[in-house]
C-alpha cells in the first residue's frame, strides 16, 4: 500500500506499530526508542496521509480519525517523526507535494492591513480564559530565555524582557519606543516601569489592546505606557528604540522589504532596533502546513539568509544576532505541559477537537526546535553604525546591574 511504503523509507530511528482500520498491523523502523502505536480509524484515510502528512496526519489526529493506542503519548509519536522527517523530505511524493505549496506561498502572504487584522483576530482573540490556562501570569506568547534549564517558567520569560532590553542600550530615561505587536502588554510595561521608557505599544488583536490598557491604568503607567489597536505601517516616527517580538513570524516573505523599509522610516537617525522572532537554521522553506491552516493563518517562518537580504536593502546596518537553539522547545515543552494539566477547563472552554488541535500545535513546535532545524533570532538593526558602543559589554553589565538591582528589591521586600 501506499502509506505502508512511504512509511517503510520514512521510519529509521525508533518503531512505529500502525493499526491499521480492520485490525491489521504493521510494524516499521529498527524496533528502538521512541516508540509509538497509532490506530486508524477509516480505510480511506491511509491514501489521504501518503499524498499530504504535514497537513493530514495532524487533521486526522484533530478528527479522532486516528488514534494513540497502547500506552503513546503525542509527544512521543511526534519526537518518533521528527526524527525521521529528513528521511521523508528526500521521497519524491513528498517533495512533490512542497514543490505545489511552495508555489502557492506568495499568494497566502498576501498581507494588507484588513487581512492581516483577520489573521491576528483568528488566533489571539481566543478566549483570555485560554491563555490563563497555560500562559504565565505576565501572559508572555513567545520563546522565554532559560539561563539555567532548572529556572521556571515565570523566571525564564522576566529573563526574556530584560535580555531584549539590555540590547535596546536604554541609556537614558524617556526614550521614545515603540513595540511592534505589543501583545497583552507585558513587555511595554517592563520597559516603561524598570527604565523609564517612553512606550507605544501596537497590536491588531482587539483582546489583546483590551487587555493592555487594563493593565497600564491598573500599573497606573498610562502617561508613559499607551496601546493602540492598530497596524504598524499607520504609525509615524521618529523613535528612538523599537522593539518587535513575535510578530516578525506574520509579515510573510513577500513583505520583508515593506516591513524593513518602514522600520528605517520609523527609526531615529541614532535610533536602535530589535526583532525577536522564529526563524530556520536551513534554507527557505514554506511554514507545515497544519499551522498555516488551522493555527496562525498569513504566518511564514524565515531563514537567515531571506532576514538579512532584506535588511541589506533597506538600508539599515545588522550591529547584532543571537541565535536561541533549544529555547523555545523549553519555552514549549511547559505550556503544552501546563496545557495538559488544565485540558478539562479547555473543553469546557471549547470542545475535545479544539483540544487536539491545540495539543498538536504545541506538541509538534516542540519537536520542530528539537529536531527540524527551528530556532530563535534576535536581530539588532540601526540606521548608524556609531549609533552603539564598539564591543557588547553594555549588553552584560545592564543585565548584570539589574539582576543586582532587583536581588537587592527581593531581600528589602523580606
Amino acid at each position: 500500500m501506499l502509506l505502508s511504503g512511504l512509511i517503510s523509507r520514512m521510519i529509521k530511528k525508533g518503531s512505529l506499530t500502525l493499526i491499521h482500520a480492520d485490525g491489521t498491523r504493521t510494524r516499521f523502523g529498527d524496533g528502538g526508542e521512541p516508540s509509538a502505536t497509532i490506530r486508524l480509524h477509516d480505510k480511506h484515510l491511509e491514501r489521504r496521509l501518503a499524498f499530504n502528512p504535514a497537513l493530514r496526519v495532524p487533521e486526522a489526529y484533530m478528527e479522532g480519525q486516528l488514534t494513540l493506542e497502547e500506552g503513546t503519548d503525542l509527544r512521543t509519536f511526534l519526537e518518533l517523526i521528527a526524527r525521521n522527517w529528513s528521511s521523508l523530505e528526500a521521497q519524491p511524493l513528498y517533495q512533490g507535494v512542497n514543490h505545489l505549496l511552495r508555489q502557492g506561498r506568495r499568494l497566502k502572504q498576501f498581507n494588507p492591513i484588513g487581512k492581516a487584522r483577520q489573521n491576528v483576530a483568528h488566533h489571539y482573540d481566543l478566549s483570555g480564559a485560554l491563555y490563563d490556562r497555560f500562559l504565565d501570569p505576565d501572559r508572555q506568547y513567545s520563546c522565554a530565555y532559560f539561563k539555567h534549564p532548572q529556572v521556571s517558567l515565570e523566571q525564564a520569560q522576566y529573563d526574556k524582557k530584560q535580555h531584549l532590553a539590555s540590547k535596546l542600550l536604554l541609556d537614558r530615561p524617556g526614550l521614545k519606543t515603540l513595540d511592534i505587536g505589543s501583545g497583552w502588554g507585558g513587555l511595554g510595561l517592563y520597559l516603561a516601569k524598570e527604565t523609564g521608557c517612553d512606550v507605544t505599544g501596537v497590536t491588531l488583536s482587539v483582546e489583546q489592546h483590551k487587555l493592555s490598557q487594563q493593565r497600564a491604568a491598573d500599573m497606573q503607567l498610562q502617561d508613559r505606557c499607551r496601546f493602540k489597536l492598530e497596524d504598524y505601517r499607520n504609525e509615524t516616527g521618529p523613535f528612538d528604540r523599537i522593539v518587535s517580538v513575535g510578530m516578525f513570524e506574520h509579515v510573510g516573505k513577500a513583505n520583508y522589504d515593506e516591513f524593513f523599509g518602514k522600520l528605517r522610516d520609523l527609526l531615529a537617525d541614532d535610533g536602535v532596533c530589535v526583532i525577536h522572532s522564529i526563524g530556520r537554521f536551513d534554507q527557505p522553506s514554506p511554514i507545515n502546513p497544519f499551522i498555516r491552516k488551522y493555527i496562525f493563518p498569513g504566518a511564514d517562518v524565515p531563514s537567515l539568509s531571506e532576514v538579512t537580504t532584506a535588511v541589506e536593502k533597506s538600508g539599515l546596518f545588522t550591529t547584532d544576532i543571537e541565535i536561541l537553539r533549544l529555547h523555545y522547545a523549553e519555552t514549549l515543552r511547559h505550556w503544552y505541559e501546563r496545557f495538559q494539566a488544565q485540558r478539562d477547563k479547555v473543553a469546557e472552554l471549547y470542545d475535545e477537537r479544539f483540544c487536539r488541535m491545540w495539543e498538536m500545535y504545541l506538541a509538534g513546535c516542540e519537536m520542530g526546535f528539537r529536531h527540524q532545524g527551528l530556532m530563535v533570532f534576535q536581530i539588532q538593526l540601526t540606521k548608524r553604525l556609531d549609533a552603539l558602543p564598539l564591543t557588547r559589554d553594555y549588553m552584560f553589565e545592564w543585565e548584570r546591574e539589574r539582576a543586582h538591582l532587583r536581588t537587592e528589591q527581593a531581600d528589602a521586600a523580606e
